[in-house]
């Protein structure tokens, strides 16, 4: 299932039911360690993986610097979420509005990294989501390079495979593996129809203990 394709009710689906239905199939830790802030609060983005990795170094090809992070970024698809892996590196930011507007446009949901974004007003007038460990205005140029995409990359304690389906939203980001999604997704489903019963009844003055008792789920 593409991100562009998602079947109903997957728009009710939220990182916490995807983080416990991992944990009902058994994966207790795809939850990435440390949240990543959005620039706009309340944003969320849902879709598969287009994993790059970025690397400290000051080599560049002078009549094309950027050659890597264009061709990486002209390579997205639709519905695919960038997801820029640094090392947690503090040294530049690594995606800013122009990159933004070119993922967009590529029909792209969002980006995620563990690094830094800039040109954040701009990204948020763009409506763009976009989720990071903080802000800085510096170039990463002649400071970082993207040395590798479409891999294996590591992102604050998790494994993320290009094509894995990726969450985040304000409480956090969620990675599930492409050889458990129908599982994983039929799982949070069924808890996303099973949270709107216990809601009702939590509200219409039911205990916490019965519904508990009742539904398995809190």
């Amino acid at each position: 299932m593409k991100a562009s394709e998602q079947e109903p009710g997957d728009e009710r689906l939220t990182t916490a039911m995807l983080s416990d239905a991992l944990d009902e199939c058994g994966l207790r830790a795809q939850v990435l360690e440390n949240r990543l802030i959005p620039v706009v609060p309340g944003t969320r983005a849902f879709g598969r993986a287009a994993t790059a990795q970025f690397e400290a170094g000051q080599e560049d090809i002078p009549d094309d610097p950027y050659g890597a992070a264009i061709d990486y970024i002209s390579g997205l698809n639709r519905g695919e979420l960038a997801v820029i892996a640094t090392g947690e590196s503090n040294a530049s930011a690594f995606w800013g509005e122009l990159f933004s507007a070119a993922a967009i446009g590529a029909g792209a949901v969002g980006v995620v990294t563990d690094g830094n974004l800039r040109d954040t007003p701009q990204i948020a007038r763009l409506g763009f989501p976009a989720f990071a460990r903080s802000h800085r205005p510096i170039d990463f140029r002649r400071r970082m390079q993207l040395v590798a995409s479409r891999g294996v990359v590591r992102i604050l304690g998790v494994e993320i495979s290009d094509g894995d389906l990726v969450m985040a939203d304000d409480d956090g980001v969620v990675v599930v593996p492409q050889a458990v999604e129908a599982q994983v997704l039929a799982a949070a489903r069924g808890r996303a129809a099973a949270e709107s019963t216990v809601l009702k009844e939590l509200l219409g003055g039911e205990s916490l203990r019965s519904v508990w008792d009742r539904h398995r789920i809190l």
